[in-house]
């Protein structure tokens, strides 16, 4: 018979499987923390470690500050200081952040055509972040010089334009950079994109294009120029108007300052541009002041160099392509109307500092230089062929008869003056001219502008 072990007394003792630990005293999760830094003098390394960065830091700018100040007079002796710093050599002026994605300071170019000035090297680390910008109106004469512009100092820039007086051909060497968009659009629809800065030239401006259609023309100024606002307020983008001196109308004041408010014939055949610019830019202020907008306006003066239309019906061209072709120059009136020209170089710097400066406009962009229609036949006649011949012919209705910036607010809080007289810029559209006339293509030729005016 086998036997049995009887454990007596843990029979009726459920058996588990279960562990359960000791209950944590409340305390220790403050005790424990306090332990770790106060063993092996942890909190003293913490302290040291503080001190060592509060230090560095502190003194690190002022050991070497990346944004010189400079110094320099203008003209007007008025010293400006203006922070810059110079990306290359080979760009007249480049800018560097300041307190935001769009705001920029610029180096002064002192020097005249082809002539940059160099500035400090930006510091290791603190590249510039371009920008992307869109330029409406940007394959027109002037857009196009400032897609040069925008492209060389690094940005990326999506131009907007219908063809109407832009080419192709004025923006075609961008053709396969990265940085460079062409999008076929009339800023009379809508359009939504993501960009920093908006340039907004979209407009014909010549009396030949824009009389052509001046319905058009008006719908251009005002529903575009309410598209691309909208634009801008969307994504929170900087705006800038190209306006124009025709904001002046036939003039009675001379030379004519931002303030004067310009005599105006809303019925005549001009009206379409001229009170479309007018009412272009009352929709950019009351943007500005009522949605919070940050724009910038620049009326724009007289400009010729490169690109411009052979045949748009402007003074400067008319009269340099009827020399080359051995025709008569012809003058409208007496000849003794003024008109101030400005080369589109100094015309893209203005614009460029206008849309990095911190004030709104509107700003003079014009060259002061005055001359008479007779004394621009004789500049064109000394530049081409002395023989040409000159004819008058009666002049146009609404045309005014004097025209002449005053830029000292330009030249005061911008900086700006234009650099390249008449007789230094002409050669350089007459070369342009001559390739494009006779057929020789082999250098980029384009036709119109956006902006400049007659």
């Amino acid at each position: 018979m086998g036997s049995e072990l009887i454990y007596r007394g843990h029979e009726s003792q459920p058996v588990t499987d279960e562990y359960s630990p000791k209950p944590m005293k409340p305390w220790l999760t403050v005790i424990r923390p306090i332990r770790y830094l106060l063993r092996e003098q942890r909190l003293i390394f913490v302290f040291v470690g503080i001190a060592i960065a509060t230090l560095f830091f502190a003194v690190l700018p002022s050991s070497r500050s990346p944004y010189p100040a400079v110094d320099y007079n203008n003209g007007n002796g008025h010293n400006h200081k203006h922070i810059y710093n110079a990306i290359s050599s080979s760009e007249s002026f480049l800018p560097t952040e300041s307190g935001g994605a769009h705001r920029f300071s610029f180096q002064q170019n002192r020097g005249g055509i082809g002539s940059f000035s160099s500035g400090g090297k930006i510091p290791l680390g603190l590249k510039r972040k371009g920008l992307r910008i869109v330029v409406t109106g940007g394959a027109g004469f002037v857009g196009s010089h400032l897609v040069d512009r925008l492209i060389q100092r690094g940005d990326s820039v999506i131009v907007v334009d219908n063809f109407f007086t832009g080419r192709k051909e004025n923006v075609m060497h961008h053709f396969g950079n990265p940085r460079f968009e062409l999008i076929r659009h009339d800023v009379v629809e809508p359009l939504l994109l993501e960009v920093d800065q908006i340039y907004h030239l979209a407009c014909p401006a010549s009396p030949v294009h824009y009389k052509h259609n001046p319905v058009k023309t008006i719908k251009t100024n005002v529903v575009g120029t309410l598209n691309m606002l909208g634009l801008a307020k969307r994504v929170g983008a900087r705006f800038l108007l190209t306006s124009t001196s025709e904001v002046y109308g036939d003039p009675l004041q001379h030379p004519q300052v931002e303030t004067y408010w310009g005599n105006v014939n809303p019925i005549g055949v001009r009206s379409c541009y001229d009170e479309g610019k007018r009412t272009a830019e009352t929709l950019t202020m009351d943007y500005h002041r009522g949605a919070g907008v940050e724009v910038r306006i620049a009326r724009i003066f007289n400009t010729y160099g490169p690109r411009m239309c052979i045949d748009d019906g402007r003074v400067v061209s008319n009269f340099v392509a009827q020399a080359l072709r051995k025709e008569p120059m012809t003058v409208y009136g007496d000849g003794k109307q003024t008109r101030s020209f400005q080369y589109v170089s100094d015309l893209v710097e203005g614009l460029m500092r206008l849309m990095e400066g911190e004030h709104v406009g509107p700003f003079n962009l014009g060259n002061p230089g005055e001359f008479t229609m007779l004394e621009l036949a004789q500049v064109v006649q000394e530049t081409i062929d002395p023989n040409a011949k000159i004819v008058f012919r009666p002049n146009t209705e609404d045309d005014p008869h004097k025209r002449k910036p005053d830029i000292n607010k330009a030249k005061d809080l911008l900086g700006w003056e234009p650099k390249v007289p008449l007789r230094k810029g002409l050669p350089m559209m007459v070369t342009d001219f001559r390739q494009r006339i006779f057929g020789d293509h082999k250098e980029d030729g384009g036709s119109t502008t956006s902006t400049s005016t007659v």
